[in-house]
């Protein structure tokens, strides 16, 4: 049976596959470290660093703590980025993930002012063609 973990010690290599995953999912860089060891940078489907850490992901293990900032050094100095901590059973912090968070660079109110209407333009084409 395959499986899967993540530790404290889990190396570039073993973490990689859950960076994959979240960088498939939201189609944004992410980053990601174990807490001793340093970890991977994925852009654009490709793997950039094996041997990646930044400052954002050390300070989000150390702080046990979600951190939305905008760094200002390492390879997303001035870009806004949100980095979590991930936790054992326990709730210790054993590796950070992060992405670019382009959720601060959005207009929410602009976004969710058009919500309604296009749940109305949805509403009205599956009446039309029922």
């Amino acid at each position: 049976m395959a499986e899967l973990r993540i530790s404290d010690d889990s190396a570039s290599e073993e973490i990689l596959p859950f960076a994959k995953m979240v960088h498939e999912l939201l189609s944004l860089p992410v980053t990601m470290r174990s807490k001793n060891k340093k970890g991977v940078r994925l852009e654009k489907g490709q793997v950039i660093d094996m041997d990646y850490t930044g400052p954002v992901l050390e300070e989000a293990i150390v702080k046990n703590r979600v951190i939305h900032t905008i760094p200002d050094r390492g390879a997303y100095k001035g870009v806004p980025v949100v980095v979590s901590p991930i936790q054992d059973t326990e709730g210790n912090p054993i590796a950070a993930i992060g992405i670019v968070d382009v959720v601060c660079t959005i207009d929410l109110a602009t976004v969710f002012g058009n919500y309604p209407q296009i749940v109305r333009q949805v509403e009205e084409r599956k009446r039309a063609k029922d």
